[in-house]
């Protein structure tokens, strides 16, 4: 487990696929998912809704290492486990000298009323420093709570969103303060963020901010590992953590003077720790993507991780502030955590925004959903680059071989329901540009793109388009010399194994097929 932290895509496309697959989605915005709160969850379900307490004095050293403690927001719902991927709350904390110096923290993160599996490692904050923090969850609605007597979100400028409507999945503690001192130590030349550099298609390699790697939800969640025993309680992914939980497992299987083991047979309680990672487009743009394009990420020491080098939310919105060229993918009112009852905020946008790192909306389209939507979709730099580059994402691990044996596949899926998600339909007219192949299975095999605007081409006579195309209807043909050519054959003919399907098939559901209720939406991240 502690290799796919320390760089192995394989190994984590196949300890992690449960995890982007797990990662439930409620699409419904926050206000809608609290009246759904009024009927109990359905039976095997995991509660969609979780809170955090936020200990004391979050942004010191003893706040970092004290673990924030689970519960659910409404424990008639059932309660929640940090332990149950479905559930799972992550914290990411990046720490800034004032001297340029930049190291990560990851806090963790326990059950109310457990104990870490092991103990957590002491952090260092000189005196000066300024600490960001940030938040992802793996289901529908993350709320920040104070812990103790005293107001520790406010002690750490702590933002879940508007009042009375929450982001979602995101929240982040003394974010704007951390982006304002790093942009003040680039300018003095104290801190240096790497070039990008140049990926395996001659173009520049992608950031979070690029429309190769948005989604629905972009610059959303972090990159945070934890380790997990058989009994449910979490430790920091390091070296100290794996030694203690193998010791324990060691006198587990011992037993004792009660329960003792034949020396052979091997307890429940010896299984190796399992990895609970957040399904998040940094995970898959700095673990997957990059290695498919032959690009390095934005690394700096993790002080909670035996000082390796990796990746993490700020880090990535640094990188992608520094380097990204236009079209420039910000957060866009139609982004699903920005809604307030279903419409666009401005301010919410904003102060999403501003968590991180970006510039406020401006005048003109800035922000437009149907303008975002459109360079998604059309521009070079989107979703066409992901079929421009199939042949090196075939290569590439899936994330979550569930829905998809590649990574190729496994983008198209997602690129199809963002379409969805993001009202793309409704705001530009038009029917979903990517049409799914899947097997017996269910899983997505191929992938069509059509131009945007246009009927999307079938796979077959029989093929079942895509949302807004009737399946009778014929393909169209794009005018002479446009520059918005398919850019996938669409002669991707059936197989008895492999048949397009459209995502609001009943018979063939997408992994997004169940978005409509809580702990059935499965977004492909």
């Amino acid at each position: 487990m502690s290799l796919a932290l320390i760089g192995g895509p394989v190994l984590l496309a196949v300890v992690a696929g449960s995890v982007f697959a797990a990662e439930s989605r409620d699409q419904r915005h926050p206000q809608e998912n609290r009246r759904a709160l009024a009927q109990p969850a359905p039976a095997g379900r995991p509660d969609p809704d979780c809170t955090l307490l936020v200990p004391d004095r979050p942004l010191t050293a003893r706040g970092l290492a004290t673990p924030y403690r689970l519960v659910a927001t409404d424990p008639a719902q059932g309660p929640c486990h940090e332990a149950n991927p479905d559930q799972s709350a992550f914290v990411e904390a990046a720490i800034l000298t004032r001297d340029g110096k930049l190291t990560l923290y990851h806090p963790l993160v326990i059950d109310k009323g457990t104990r870490p599996a092991a103990r957590t490692a002491r952090p260092s904050v000189p005196k000066g420093s300024t600490v960001g923090i940030w938040f992802g969850f793996n289901n529908a609605n993350l709320v920040l709570r104070t812990s103790g007597r005293s107001d520790s979100l406010a002690q750490g400028n702590c933002v879940n969103g508007l009042r009375r409507s929450v982001f979602g999945q995101f929240a982040y503690c003394n974010a704007p303060a951390f982006f304002r001192a790093a942009n003040a130590q680039i300018a003095k030349g104290h801190l240096r963020i790497p070039a990008l550099g140049t990926a395996r298609d001659g173009l520049p390699c992608p950031t979070t901010r690029d429309f190769l790697v948005v989604d629905q939800d972009g610059s959303d969640n972090v990159v945070t590992h934890y380790l997990a025993d058989a009994h449910g309680r979490i430790a920091q992914n390091n070296a100290a953590s794996r030694a203690a939980l193998k010791r324990a497992a060691r006198l587990a299987n011992r037993g004792d003077r009660h329960h003792r083991h034949n020396g052979k047979a091997r307890s429940a309680a010896t299984s190796t720790p399992k990895d609970l990672a957040n399904g998040s487009d940094n995970l898959l743009l700095t673990q997957f993507m990059d290695p498919a394009l032959g690009c390095k990420p934005f690394t700096a020491p993790d002080q909670s991780g035996d000082g390796l080098a990796t990746s993490a939310l700020a880090l990535d919105e640094l990188s992608a502030a520094a380097g990204q060229k236009a079209p420039i993918a910000l957060v866009p009112q139609n982004d699903p955590m920005t809604l307030v009852d279903g419409r666009g905020s401005v301010a919410k946008t904003d102060a999403y925004r501003a968590g991180v790192g970006m510039p406020a909306i401006g005048a003109g389209a800035e922000g437009d959903g149907a303008a975002f939507c459109t360079t998604l979709f059309r521009d070079p730099a989107g979703v066409r680059r992901v079929f421009r580059d199939r042949a090196l994402f075939e290569k590439a691990p899936s994330p979550d071989p569930a829905t998809a044996p590649n990574l190729f596949a496994f983008l198209a899926a997602r690129a199809n329901q963002t379409f969805t998600n993001l009202g793309c339909d409704r705001l530009l007219g038009a029917a979903d540009p990517v049409v799914l192949t899947r097997n017996a299975d269910g899983l997505v095999t191929d992938a069509v793109l059509a131009p945007l605007g246009h009927t999307p081409p079938s796979a077959a006579p029989s093929a079942t388009l895509t949302t807004g195309a009737s399946p009778s209807a014929s393909p169209s043909t794009p005018p002479a010399g446009t520059s918005d050519a398919p850019t996938a054959p669409s002669t991707t003919a059936a197989s008895p194994t492999g048949t397009p399907v459209s995502p609001s098939s009943p018979s063939s559901p997408s992994p997004e097929a169940w978005q409509s209720r809580p702990q059935q939406s499965r977004k492909v991240r």
